[in-house]
């Protein structure tokens, strides 16, 4: 009997061990998402003010952002830095990887300057509050769920290929109808993602992972996350954003 009692409590031990582990690579990960959101809130609120006037037209250097070929290398920096990130990070140190996740998000945030000339200033705030509320909620639900969310991922996977194409499509037909249905499908999209990639990152934490590893998936599953929050908020100020 006392055999028993004092595995059990080796057992409650050790659980309360991974739990506290648990938790911290969990904080690790929102910190990590928290500042690159922060990064890129800072990046594109300068950029706006260096790049748009005070009625919001653009200057010399948002001209040559935002309306010359350059802006094709604001629009596609982003992409291949994630890239970069996403296939060379299992060969990086975790001060490189944080660096370049830093460097991602700065490029985000310049890219996204030229949504404060397009929509009032108070939507895009109000919008990103929306996000943020939304964002815990489902975070929060993927991470305390004890339902298996891996099917769930695998159909949303195919939701989010369809969004890209129809995204590149409608760059050619410019409906908007189509634009309106593919914000619609997106919020859904990236609202499931974000409980979804919450339980994965949870999932991937390994106690024994050393310090690097553990580092590296930090890392990931801020970028993750990070994504989610971004696409939603993109979606949502479609939909609800107030055009100047």
């Amino acid at each position: 009997m006392a055999d028993f009692k004092n595995r059990a409590i080796a057992q409650q031990a050790d659980r309360a061990v991974i739990d506290q582990g648990l938790r911290a690579h969990m904080l690790r990960v929102y910190n990590y998402m928290a500042i690159g959101l922060g990064i890129t809130g800072v990046v594109a609120f300068f950029v706006y003010q260096a790049a748009f006037d005070a009625a919001g037209m653009p200057t010399a250097l948002g001209m040559f952002m935002f309306a010359s070929p350059f802006k094709w290398v604001v629009i596609l920096a982003p992409l291949a830095a994630v890239m970069f990130l996403s296939f060379r990070i299992n060969s990086m140190s975790v001060a490189t990887a944080q660096l370049s996740f830093w460097v991602y998000a700065a490029l985000v945030g310049a890219s996204l300057a030229s949504l404060g000339a397009v929509y009032a200033h108070e939507s895009i705030a109000r919008v990103f509050f929306i996000t943020a509320v939304s964002f815990g909620g489902l975070s929060l639900w993927g991470y305390t769920t004890k339902r298996d969310l891996t099917g769930m991922g695998s159909f949303l996977m195919m939701g989010l290929i369809g969004l890209i194409v129809a995204s590149i499509v409608n760059i050619f037909l410019a409906s908007s109808a189509m634009q309106f249905v593919i914000s619609v499908v997106g919020v859904l999209v990236f609202a499931g993602l974000t409980a979804y990639d919450t339980q994965k990152i949870k999932e991937m934490y390994l106690e024994a992972d050393d310090h690097a590893t553990a580092g590296r998936k930090a890392v990931m599953g801020a970028l993750a996350l990070y994504l989610d929050f971004i696409n939603l908020f993109l979606m949502l100020l479609q939909l609800f954003g107030r055009r100047e």
